[in-house]
């Protein structure tokens, strides 16, 4: 087999494999499912939704752009680490909808406060800028927020169906 080919055939090879990760389907929540907890494990880019206790559902999420430690202020690009609530719900945001996360409390306000910045705040769970949901699962292979945690369109349409406000969220390392 001659080097054209076999450019051609791996470039052929390539697309169709990622054609079928974009289109791959996956789990849904079931009917009825209310989420009352969530844990992220920043480390293993995963949020895991739980219903009375029990796993449902694991989302492949992206974090900041500089996940690595906790949040220690405003605009360091980092996820926070530490326990929180769901405080808000935007379906009219600049990303596809969102869910509030309660960043920051008083253990992050005194460690920013000790470095002289302020906190920052805003951290969300959110979609895919608005008019570019097209991405889709793409979205993973990048950290690319500015210290929120990002899923695809159709996920977070899915959590803010099944989270209240006030559900426990639990970021980890």
């Amino acid at each position: 087999m001659n080097t054209k080919k076999i450019i051609r055939w791996t470039f052929v090879l390539a697309i169709t494999i990622l054609v079928v990760y974009y289109l791959y389907p996956e789990q849904k929540l079931a009917h009825n499912i209310k989420i009352d907890s969530l844990i992220v494990y920043k480390s293993k880019r995963e949020l895991m939704a739980y219903s009375k206790g029990q796993l449902v559902k694991t989302y492949k999420i992206s974090l900041g752009r500089n996940p690595m430690g906790d949040k220690a202020f405003e605009g360091d690009k980092k996820t926070p680490e530490g326990v929180y609530f769901i405080n808000a719900k935007n379906p009219n945001s600049v990303c596809y909808k969102n869910l509030g996360i309660s960043y920051p409390n008083k253990q992050d306000i005194e460690v920013s406060k000790n470095l002289g910045k302020p906190p920052g705040g805003n951290i969300k769970i959110h979609g895919l800028t608005n008019g570019v949901g097209f991405i889709g699962k793409f979205q993973r292979w990048f950290d690319w927020t500015a210290g929120c945690i990002a899923l695809t369109d159709q996920e977070v349409e899915e959590l803010y169906n099944t989270v209240e406000i006030g559900t426990k969220i639990e970021i980890k390392p």
